[in-house]
């Protein structure tokens, strides 16, 4: 006599078929990758104005109404290509620093990962040399700051308490835009550069210079002003 088989036991028999709605949004999600993968690559290699929607949307093998269904347009998916660049960017320094328990260490390393970062070709074409003029300033430094000033601030924090200084949030703030907008503009120097190793060696050479300066605060034990300091 055959055994009836529960409902649980039949259905781990059955391989589950995706809904037609699961299907589409992956469709959707791959088809958004694509455009954006080929518009990375046409916009490193020849620039913004000379990459062509019909070239990034034949790359892509889609269609202009599947990119202009995820994209209002050119610069809406420059903007995604960005972000993209910004946000991998940010992740190779967050990974240096981590395991350094050291400030300057940790400090150092997240420099160099940093001027790594900022060699990269698709690095030096979209967001130093394109990203300014297609996305216009303030946009661009609000992207550039959502991505990378939250290393800048973990650098600083990181620094600011090997010393005896109980800075207030707001101090703190200051000091890492200080450097964050030195960090911005060392980056530029080197990936415009015609020797960017050289520039590199430059910038290591003289933000370490900085980074030994507050050694020495720490070390002889210099205070900062109480008006600054958290009560």
């Amino acid at each position: 006599m055959l055994r009836r088989m529960s409902k649980s036991a039949v259905s781990k028999l059955v391989p589950k078929v995706p809904t037609v709605g699961s299907r589409r949004a992956a469709y959707s999600a791959s088809t958004k990758r694509a455009l954006i993968d080929v518009a990375e690559q046409l916009f490193t290699d020849h620039g913004y104005a000379s990459a062509s929607l019909d070239q990034i949307v034949a790359g892509a093998q889609v269609t202009k109404g599947a990119l202009y269904h995820h994209f209002s347009g050119k610069q809406a998916l420059f903007e995604a290509v960005f972000e993209r660049v910004e946000s991998d960017a940010a992740r190779a320094v967050k990974g240096a620093l981590r395991g350094h328990r050291d400030p300057w260490d940790k400090a150092l390393a997240g420099l160099r990962a940093f001027l790594q970062v900022v060699q990269e070709p698709r690095y030096r074409r979209i967001v130093i040399q394109e990203g300014p003029a297609v996305l216009g300033y303030e946009r661009y430094r609000e992207q550039e700051e959502r991505s990378t000033f939250a290393n800048v601030l973990d650098i600083v924090k990181s620094v600011l308490a090997a010393g005896r200084w109980d800075l207030d949030d707001a101090m703190q703030q200051t000091f890492a835009r200080i450097f964050f907008g030195a960090m911005s503009s060392a980056g530029e120097a080197v990936s415009s550069s015609d020797d960017p190793i050289a520039a590199a060696e430059r910038v290591e050479t003289a933000i370490g210079f900085i980074l030994s300066g507050f050694q020495v605060l720490v070390e002889n034990d210099v205070t900062l002003p109480n008006a600054f300091t958290v009560d």
